[in-house]
């Protein structure tokens, strides 16, 4: 196999604001895959809180490289994919983009898409919610319009101007809405108190309302939340997820948290074991990973796949938008196709 990659940055149509700071892109590398005359496309993203940068990501790569040459699509992608997770500790969404490519490859090589290939359930056109760039509250009205197209809203909180920024929304949409604190309300007395104060304001779940450590606080506010909770940065692996059941309401599961499809599907399973809800995210992302995690649609409650739209430099085509739902391209693999301007090396 070959393996090359192109360091990138995804730029927002707007300032990406959080309860932790504002920025203008996310950092991405793009990797190739190549075997046989197939050709496989990873996405590792990279936004601050992972931890991870360009130079982890191509360092990892340059690990893997040597023994990635050594194999064929002889090799059975499953080994290949513990073999990857054995070279460094950490690294989730550089191991993330290899598992993303790598599945990408073997699909291609049997004409199927990557759910056929693994015998996932056949993934489902959903509403995807798509996200209200918090900033200036009177760009609001233009940012409403410019996702007029989609069902569900989703608005980042965590600051001293939440109930503000909900109730301008509410005077331009009555659309449900998803609401992400990203950890920024500090005590849970305060985050039931704003859970109680969302829940006549059609909002369907609240992500993260404390900080990821404070499961003991978090368990509390669950038990008497109106709304269900949902992990976010809580939970990146399957044993995060055992760590958090009784904690949250349900968990969501993102790719570049995970380490791919392989750990997201283990936690899928485990999700629906414990019957806890299931929101299938992203981190800022093109095409490219969003077509990867819209593999798993069929087994959400929610989905959260709206990357694509967030960014002016988008480099894949594949993945579509159709009345605010997310689809997938009739191609094998991830369906999906780099332009001209990335240069792999």
């Amino acid at each position: 196999m070959k393996l090359s990659y192109c360091p990138y940055s995804l730029e927002f149509k707007h300032p990406f604001g959080l309860a932790y700071g504002t920025r203008t892109k996310t950092d991405v590398v793009f990797i190739k895959l190549e075997s046989d005359g197939f050709v496989g496309y990873g996405e590792s993203s990279l936004p601050p809180y992972l931890g991870e940068s360009h130079e982890s990501v191509i360092a990892f790569l340059n690990k893997a490289k040597p023994f990635l040459e050594k194999q064929d699509l002889s090799s059975g992608h499953g080994n290949l994919t513990i073999e990857i997770h054995k070279l460094a500790e950490n690294n989730n969404a550089a191991k993330a983009g290899l598992d993303i490519a790598l599945h990408d490859l073997y699909s291609k090589s049997q004409d199927k898409k990557v759910w056929e290939y693994l015998g996932f359930e056949k993934p489902v056109a959903k509403n995807t919610s798509v996200t209200i760039s918090i900033g200036d509250l009177n760009l609001i009205p233009q940012k409403i319009e410019e996702v007029n197209d989609f069902h569900i809203l989703k608005v980042k909180l965590g600051s001293e101007s939440d109930k503000e920024i909900i109730e301008t929304i509410r005077k331009y949409s009555d659309k449900p809405l998803v609401v992400d604190a990203n950890q920024g309300w500090k005590e849970k007395n305060f985050a039931l108190e704003m859970i109680n104060w969302l829940s006549d304001k059609n909002v369907l779940f609240v992500e993260q309302p404390l900080p990821k450590e404070n499961l003991d606080d978090m368990a509390w506010v669950t038990e008497r939340s109106p709304l269900p909770t949902i992990a976010d940065e809580s939970v990146k692996v399957l044993s995060d997820a055992e760590r958090v059941v009784g904690a949250f309401s349900g968990i969501n599961l993102k790719l570049m948290k995970c380490t791919g499809l392989h750990e997201a599907k283990r936690i899928i399973d485990f999700c629906k074991a414990k019957k806890l809800k299931l929101n299938v995210g992203c981190m800022t992302e093109s095409s490219c990973a969003i077509s990867a995690a819209a593999q798993l649609t069929a087994y959400a409650d929610w989905v959260d796949l709206d990357g694509p739209t967030l960014v002016k430099n988008n480099p894949f085509s594949g993945i579509e938008y159709k009345n605010g739902k997310v689809e997938l391209s009739d191609l094998p693999g991830l369906g999906v196709l780099p332009n001209s301007e990335l240069q792999f090396s």
